[in-house]
């Protein structure tokens, strides 16, 4: 039990629902609903329907849990129902079809709009207590798209994420109290989780994971977070070939005033290890506002970014109370702040709209880095100010931009040895 009252960055106390991370347990889940015991076996078949209907079942009858057993079992897009959960057990892998027409078109969030697109392998909408759990494996089965993706950036390089069609592995809207644990979230095809206005989201003791080798898969992000508040990421292994955590929030000239878009607020991740990936922390590339995020804890294996602050000059941002501490391992840039332009539109806007970051915290930490801090002064386009760098011992290649690109810097004891 957790006595000491902490407090989110801008002063905003912890609650006590961020300390009760016990594992659910199969038996408190409700009656089982085991695919093998339904017809649905491992044999290479795709089972969508079936699971469906099984789903299905278990929600007309009251709710309980769907129980994939050891074995693999291949299915297409599956609708979670209120009261219905999945478990996973050891052994068990529910493996998503890496044929496309398996995967439902919908009307869904992504990239920071709501448009047509591709449902994921696991669909929930609006449920109130919605647990994955279990020592087993979801495994999104990317390779071939992952393949393809790379071929047609070949012959088109200008192509976007979507023009490869691929689904993501986990997409929740509009749910609360839902929790991820102890599962293996593996190769999606794109994201791996996407979480849009959810709040109260769990992800405990969970590894999520996609290769950089031999074939890349890209735009695996393990968390996305999109409109939501109250979310924990407590004791995971995360390593993708993209960005871990996350925030997403909309794009565009006037992101900040469509009602789809919006903030993030009241997320907390600690105690996790990062493999490879792009970013630890990343702010946009499609996102508005994000406060109230404290990373902390962490160990880092081989990260491309530690705090990530995608400025996009095409979209109004705010990046506030943000807080890093206790940070070990090799990065390649320490602070990654500059203008990202990827499909840039401003489409009939006029003028740059402003961003800003400010109040950013990191403290207590312990690193090996190519670039301290990577950081760009472009005051056209976004202000830097009352950022706070304290107790921090770093390596680097290189010390980056002068602290003074930052509007009240208070930089203490700070240590960074470089080779310049």
């Amino acid at each position: 039990m957790h006595t000491t009252q902490e407090f989110f960055p801008d002063g905003t106390p912890i609650d006590p629902w961020f300390y009760h991370t016990a594992s659910p347990q199969l038996s408190a889940l409700g009656r089982q609903y085991v695919l093998t015991e339904h017809g649905i076996l491992d044999d290479g078949r795709i089972h969508t329907a079936g699971i469906q209907a099984l789903i299905d079942t278990a929600a007309a009858e009251g709710g309980g849990v769907l129980v994939v057993p050891p074995g693999t079992y291949l299915t297409g897009s599956l609708y979670f129902k209120q009261g219905v959960h999945l478990y996973v057990a050891a052994g068990g892998t529910l493996k998503g079809s890496d044929d496309i027409s398996d995967y439902d078109l919908c009307q869904t969030r992504m990239e920071g709009e709501t448009c047509t697109y591709f449902a994921a392998l696991i669909n929930g909408d609006g449920l109130d207590g919605f647990t994955l759990c279990g020592p087993g494996t979801i495994d999104g089965n990317g390779l071939r798209s992952w393949k393809a993706f790379w071929l047609r950036r070949t012959w088109n390089p200008a192509c976007t994420n979507k023009d490869e069609q691929r689904p993501r592995l986990v997409y929740l809207s509009g749910c609360r109290n839902v929790h991820f644990a102890d599962l293996n979230l593996q190769n999606s095809h794109f994201w791996t989780t996407h979480l849009y206005r959810c709040h109260h989201v769990k992800y405990t003791n969970c590894r999520i994971f996609s290769p950089a080798a031999p074939i890349k898969a890209p735009s695996t992000d393990a968390i996305d977070i999109d409109v939501c508040t109250d979310i924990l990421v407590k004791n995971c292994y995360l390593e993708v070939n993209d960005d871990s955590v996350v925030l997403k929030g909309g794009k565009g000239p006037w992101a900040d005033t469509a009602p789809e878009n919006g903030s993030n607020e009241r997320i907390l991740v600690e105690d996790c290890v990062y493999g490879l990936c792009h970013g630890c922390l990343t702010c946009g590339s499609e996102s508005v506002h994000n406060r109230n995020i404290l990373i902390r804890r962490l160990t880092v294996l081989d990260g491309h970014n530690l705090l990530w602050l995608k400025m996009r000059p095409d979209t109004p941002q705010h990046y506030e109370y943000i807080t890093v501490e206790s940070v070990q391992g090799r990065i390649q840039n320490f602070v990654n702040i500059n203008p990202w332009t990827q499909f840039y539109d401003l489409k009939d806007r006029k003028d740059i709209p402003l961003s800003y970051a400010d109040h950013i915290t990191i403290r207590d930490c312990n690193c090996d880095c190519g670039t301290f801090f990577n950081v760009a002064e472009a005051e056209s386009q976004y202000l830097l100010s009352d950022f706070t760098l304290e107790n921090l011992e770093i390596r680097a290649e290189h010390a980056g931009a002068a602290l003074d690109v930052v509007k009240h810097m208070d930089a203490r004891d700070i240590r960074v040895s470089t080779k310049e």
